[in-house]
């Protein structure tokens, strides 16, 4: 039922209100680059400055066949503009007045097909190897994407607590996630109090020591337009504690899901093993999950910020004057916590795990227990 459920509300996401961003008076349509004019640019190596003259035909919509000019303003940030060329595909904003084009805006490549594909891509390899299993999965991941887009960022926005709203959302998706991919029994049951766990003392972490660093989340990618965008009032330091928590919750629950399923294995395939042998399996796997994660997380957080780790190469700065800085030790901050979350989370799902999965598993369950359970009196 909790499946069909979760089916139904990502299967309507695409129908939501209030996700369409076309007004009576503005719509975006995809559209084709027909001629190019780059008299009025100037430019330098990658950055680019002035006005893009285009003549693009309109592929869909109202207008859809008609052939009409276009500007595209460049003002040198080029991690969000686009020098644009002939026949490529875009997206342009029409402008109306009376039902009438008034003006056209080159807005950004229309990447939305290749990405689909890509997404395909990832759901067929998906399907192919978990089964179903990986429908489970799919399910869980559109799901993630809904909670994380209408409720989370939803209810931040509004004023309500990040902190308070991030650890509900983590603790809503780590239920829903956990409990339809491995089931309510002790397996899903083990993993979700380590997730949980994992998350508590992540937060206590992040909130001492992110107060005696002296961090207040100024550091984040577009924290400078989300607050001249008119919301003055939100807690930009627990909005940056709230990514900390929720970028290292799938990690944990990750972890938490690995050792869960390894202890249910092992009392499968020997049932009559005690719950403290089990917790030794527990935190043995625990270990090895531990030692190659925590070097997950640094790749994943190093990845994002490649460019200013190769500046620091290129610069070299002192030691000081690099660990020092805000950047630097944020994304520090970002990795330890984390990684302490994750070493904290594994013995405590090893010892929910023996306890849990080593008590409620029944020796009735196993043939050979049954065989001994039969009355040797004649």
């Amino acid at each position: 039922m909790l499946l069909l459920v979760l089916a139904g509300l990502t299967a309507c996401y695409s129908f939501w209100p209030g996700r369409n961003t076309n007004t009576p008076d503005a719509r975006e349509v995809k559209a084709r680059v027909l001629t190019v004019d780059n008299s009025d640019v100037r430019s330098a190596g990658l950055s680019s400055i002035g006005f893009q003259a285009l003549e693009i035909k309109l592929l869909e919509g109202r207008f859809k066949g008609e052939t009409v000019s276009a500007v595209n303003n460049l003002v040198g940030q080029t991690d969000l503009e686009t020098l644009f060329k002939k026949d490529d595909v875009i997206i342009a904003a029409v402008i109306l007045e009376n039902n009438a084009i008034e003006q056209v805006k080159a807005v950004d490549l229309f990447r939305q097909d290749t990405l689909f594909s890509l997404f395909c891509f990832f759901v067929v390899a998906l399907l192919l190897y978990a089964g179903v299993i990986g429908v489970k999965a799919l399910i869980s991941f559109m799901f993630t994407v809904f909670i994380l887009w209408e409720f989370l960022i939803q209810q931040i926005l509004e004023g309500q607590s990040p902190l308070v709203t991030t650890t509900l959302t983590i603790i809503l998706l780590s239920a829903i996630i956990i409990f339809l991919v491995a089931g309510i029994n002790a397996k899903g049951i083990t993993a979700f109090i380590g997730t949980i766990s994992g998350l508590f003392v992540t937060l206590a972490v992040t909130l001492y020591f992110g107060r005696e660093i002296g961090l207040f989340g100024m550091t984040q990618p577009y924290v400078n337009a989300l607050i001249f965008s008119g919301y003055y009032d939100l807690d930009i330091q627990q909005i940056f504690y709230s990514a900390i928590i929720l970028g290292a919750s799938g990690a944990a629950m990750d972890i938490a899901m690995d050792i869960a399923a390894s202890m249910d294995e092992v009392k499968q395939k020997k049932p009559d093993i005690c719950p403290k042998e089990l917790i030794k399996s527990g935190l043995t796997v625990g270990r090895h999950v531990i030692g190659t994660m925590s070097t997950t997380l640094l790749l994943a957080y190093s990845g994002g910020f490649l460019t200013l780790l190769m500046i620091f190469k290129i610069k070299a700065p002192s030691l000081m004057r690099m660990l020092n800085m805000k950047i630097v030790a944020a994304e520090i901050m970002r990795t330890l916590v984390g990684s302490i979350g994750l070493v904290m989370v594994a013995p405590i799902t090893a010892i929910v795990g023996g306890i849990i999965i080593g008590h409620l598993f029944k020796k009735k369950d196993s043939p050979l227990s049954s065989l001994s359970e039969v009355d040797p009196r004649p």
